[in-house]
């Protein structure tokens, strides 16, 4: 272990701010940037779908190779994270711009913008990674890691908030820039974005001073050159361990099917739900943010009395419920003339995803100690980029089926004029309209269904980790150890 230092509630604190970076362009990637592509850009969905998931399977090998890098012994994680905050913020910027709005060429939109995606998750990849595999070195304690990790989830409902509603702030921006400079109003917003996530990432790289120190390579230890070929051999002796194949099947599935919801918002607020898209933003992001905060410490609070399995066993389960209720009742349902789903649609959402992600890499945790034990090697950083990839991979697959669903129900933008913010026009094809609703309920709660399913079979509980953890001692110090209670794990 590289702790060095006690992890006090202002390490901590520090620490927990550096989601902002990570969630705030996340969040306006995968919640706007379909739309962006479409209506903005004027590029098809079906295409527009493909640019997303495309520039983030580009990560299949950047993760895995900045995620081995990340754990060589002499690579200080801090400044891994630091190198990558400038031009992470750069490239979020330029991927906004209207650059590619007056091509005519569907297929020189389609290589501009996949480009300009691609680099932006190399440098994502470069903070994240170490970000969320430096806790697993920090402590190696049960409950205070999904400590860290409930805390850091309860910022993330405010990051969500900021990454939602200043995009939806789009036409006002709009409204004040020239007539020349309006279609760049998303570019306005990344920029306040980038601002915020560079300044807080480097708040969150000084926070772990103290806490953290790099792996020192050890006498006689012959530190291997990165190449793919190894980094292959590391996730694939990684995803041998029985757990970890039901935690990314559960990974990116759930991912699937809240990134299909998360990108077809502004569909679903303006077709199906029926309300301006000015007023119905603000009711759906506040309430997404509300039922973060309010669903977040609930969940630590049942894994720390449970385990973490039974928290996300049963939360998940009720937004499954939540999406199916959604679909039967119908999005345009009202009570006395107010448009309730503006609420309760996204508090569904809400429930899913403060859940998943105070649980998420706490769970995938557990991991680096089982493969310690096989391997007598810790990987944090190459076990952190496995799930993440999964995780990408799980994103980009629920944008690419909306987009393409959007374009199989009947949806074409790419007709209208591209450029400006105005296009945000209503559906009145029933067809499309009972499409969009699909979208956000029926089809991402069959893929909710799976994750569930496999975090059921996910035989990381409580107590086998703990007799994980007891025997791992004993080895470490070359004392007679036993299998006994974990079994199932191996």
């Amino acid at each position: 272990m590289a702790q060095i230092g006690v992890l006090t509630k202002k390490k901590k604190t520090g620490y927990a701010f550096g989601i902002f970076t990570e969630s705030l362009i996340y969040n306006m990637f995968y919640t706007y940037y379909l739309t962006f592509l479409n209506e903005i850009v004027g590029i098809q969905p079906k295409y527009s779908s493909i640019i997303i998931f495309i520039s983030i399977a580009w990560d299949a090998v950047t993760d895995p190779m900045i995620g081995n890098y990340s754990d060589r012994a002499g690579v200080d994680k801090r400044k891994v994270m630091k190198k990558s905050l400038l031009p992470l913020g750069i490239c979020f910027i330029v991927a906004w711009t209207n650059i590619g709005a007056a091509l005519d060429s569907q297929l020189l939109k389609i290589l501009l913008y996949t480009v300009i995606s691609m680099a932006l998750w190399v440098f994502y990849t470069m903070y994240t990674i170490p970000y969320y595999a430096v806790v697993a070195e920090i402590t190696e304690d049960y409950d205070e890691r999904t400590q860290i990790r409930s805390f850091s989830s309860l910022l993330n409902a405010a990051a969500v908030g900021l990454g939602n509603i200043l995009p939806a702030l789009v036409p006002t921006v709009a409204v004040l820039l020239t007539e020349k400079y309006e279609s760049n109003s998303y570019a306005v917003i990344a920029a306040f974005i980038s601002i915020a996530a560079i300044a807080l990432g480097v708040v969150c790289c000084k926070s772990l001073n103290g806490v953290y120190s790099p792996k020192e390579t050890l006498p006689n230890q012959t530190v291997q050159k990165i190449t793919l070929k190894n980094t292959m051999k590391a996730f694939g002796e990684i995803i041998s361990l029985k757990p970890a194949k039901f935690f990314l099947l559960f990974v990116f599935f759930f991912l699937a099917a809240s990134s299909m919801i998360q990108a077809n918002l502004t569909y679903m607020v303006i077709d199906c739900i029926g309300m301006d898209y000015d007023t119905g933003i603000v009711f759906v992001i506040l309430s997404l943010v509300g039922s973060m905060a309010v669903v977040v410490p609930i969940v630590e609070k049942v894994a720390k009395v449970k385990d973490r399995r039974f928290a996300a066993v049963l939360f998940l389960s009720v937004a499954l419920a939540g999406e199916i209720v959604l679909k039967v009742v119908g999005l345009d349902f009202e009570i006395g003339g107010f448009k309730i789903m503006c609420i309760l649609a996204p508090a569904v959402l809400g429930l899913g995803v403060g859940t998943f992600w105070t649980l998420f890499y706490s769970m995938g945790y557990d991991l680096v100690e089982l493969d310690e034990f096989k391997t007598g090697e810790r990987r944090e950083s190459t076990i952190t980029a496995l799930p993440q990839l999964v995780q990408k991979f799980g994103s980009a697959f629920g944008i690419l089926m909306a987009g393409q669903l959007l374009s199989f129900y009947g949806y074409d933008s790419s007709a209208d004029v591209a450029g400006k913010e105005a296009l945000f026009t209503v559906v009145t094809d029933p067809k499309i309209i009972n499409g969009m609703e699909n979208i956000s309920t029926v089809i991402p709660a069959v893929l909710l269904f799976i994750s569930v399913l496999c975090a059921i079979c996910y035989p990381m509980t409580r107590g086998r980790v703990n007799a994980l953890m007891a025997q791992l001692k004993k080895k470490r110090n070359h004392e007679e150890y036993t299998t006994e209670g974990f079994e199932k794990l191996l």
